[in-house]
């Protein structure tokens, strides 16, 4: 076999490696699984929750596996940045700020920020008006945070997790907990909440995107064509109403 040839056979056979690696690739997820019911712990620490469910689903039907990784939330953006990890899916909402560092997928849910107080200060603080120079709690790197930051500007205790905020809370720490309705709600339906109630008012409506290296169109095309499966075949609604009682 002369040079030429044995280059062509050389490249050929590394193709069809290559091609067997992509079938049945492993692609690494970053999630924070402290933040119910979208990423959490259950009793035997297997991370589990509805985002957990929504790259489970997408990657059965795109053929790949899924290796989920737990980290800081605010580690999961240096992550990608790095290729530590190929996609995160933990409840981030889609931001300009975030959109310069990272590309995201197609929106798979929408949510909005409310604020927990403690049942005893509900004459008190009835708006987020009423929190304007008070100490309040948030989870760090969170658009909960910024929320806080608005309302409150330079006085907001930022928590590494959203138990550590609802902790500093009932122990009268802060007078308000800003984050995504969807978890105020997932804590208040727990025990640990008595005692604390929700403002009736949403700060923001926000989209939830699963983010992959800005550039790395390969994996994103992937997972949102993932996304247009599940939706379409009935299984996303399913994945829905099984964490929050209604099909969307």
């Amino acid at each position: 076999m002369n040079i030429k040839k044995l280059l062509q056979a050389t490249v050929l056979s590394s193709m069809t490696v290559f091609c067997g690696l992509a079938s049945a690739q492993t692609l690494k997820i970053g999630t924070e699984a402290t933040y119910a019911p979208f990423e959490y712990t259950d009793d035997q620490a297997n991370i589990i929750g509805y985002d957990i469910d929504i790259i489970n689903a997408i990657a059965k039907v795109q053929g790949f596996e899924v290796e989920v990784l737990n980290m800081p939330f605010d580690g999961l953006i240096p992550a990608l940045m790095t290729q530590q990890i190929n996609a995160s899916i933990a409840a981030i909402s889609i931001t300009p700020e975030r959109q310069k560092r990272v590309d995201f997928t197609q929106s798979y849910y929408t949510s909005g920020i409310s604020i927990l107080i403690r049942q005893e200060d509900k004459e008190i603080y009835k708006s987020s008006k009423d929190l304007a120079g008070k100490r309040l709690c948030a989870q760090i790197g969170t658009t909960g945070a910024l929320s806080a930051q608005k309302i409150s500007p330079n006085n907001v205790a930022a928590f590494n997790t959203e138990p550590e905020a609802f902790i500093e809370l009932k122990a009268k720490g802060c007078e308000a907990v800003i984050n995504d309705r969807p978890v105020n709600l997932h804590y208040l339906s727990t025990s640990k909440s008595e005692g604390v109630m929700e403002i009736p008012e949403i700060l923001s409506a926000e989209e939830y995107g699963i983010a992959v290296r800005k550039g790395d169109t390969e994996t994103l095309k992937l997972l949102n064509e993932g996304l247009d499966k599940i939706k379409a075949s009935g299984e996303f609604a399913k994945i829905h109403e099984k964490w929050f009682g209604v099909s969307k």
